[in-house]
């Protein structure tokens, strides 16, 4: 067996709290990630954390986010796999990270979300349909919805997934093995 791991996100900001307020949850934010402390973790989401207005797939860096967000939350929950589900997730990851720049974020299809209306232009994701499509994919998750209509709240809700950490993200930046590491070897839920 294999791991991913779905990095569900809280971070501050009016962007963030406009999100919030509609979908009403704590998340919203979704990151893919191939291992458990993420340095190799990607999105759809802001191409500079301090700038909501460009958004699209990026890989995640840690550290420019904690630089804008210092207060960011972070739960990450670990998925089981196969090894062939999750090298062919990271095929699909690689090839779309290629191409990075012609994948955007879905402002259009928000309303459409809001209204629970599937919605699709391509290359054309919220951070959340953007993870729902490619875990179904590559038959790793199956929503009982159209990806376009998966919300981050549908990750940590869903059944099949172990919450491995939970707490500030410069606890993950930083390394504390006390709070951290212990917790993923021990097997227990970290809160």
């Amino acid at each position: 067996m294999a791991y991913i791991y779905v990095a569900l996100v809280d971070t501050p900001g009016f962007f963030a709290a406009l999100i919030r307020r509609f979908l009403k949850q704590r998340y919203i934010h979704v990151v893919l990630g191939f291992d458990v402390e993420l340095r190799e973790a990607y999105s759809v989401g802001r191409r500079n954390p301090a700038v909501p207005v460009f958004a699209g797939f990026e890989k995640e860096d840690k550290g420019r986010i904690l630089e804008a967000f210092p207060t960011a939350f972070y739960r990450i929950c670990e998925l089981e796999c196969t090894d062939g589900q999750k090298k062919a997730l990271w095929e699909t990851i690689q090839r779309d990270y290629q191409k990075r720049f012609r994948i955007h974020y879905a402002v259009l299809g928000l309303p459409f979300l809001l209204a629970g209306i599937p919605f699709y232009i391509n290359n054309q994701y919220t951070c959340s349909s953007y993870a729902a499509r490619v875990l179904q994919e590559n038959g790793i998750v199956a929503f009982k919805k159209h990806f376009s209509l998966v919300t981050p709240k549908d990750f940590y809700t869903a059944r099949n997934m172990r919450v491995v950490f939970e707490g500030e993200l410069s606890q993950l930046v930083f390394g504390r093995p006390d709070s951290f590491s212990e917790c993923i070897r021990g097997g227990s839920m970290c809160v």
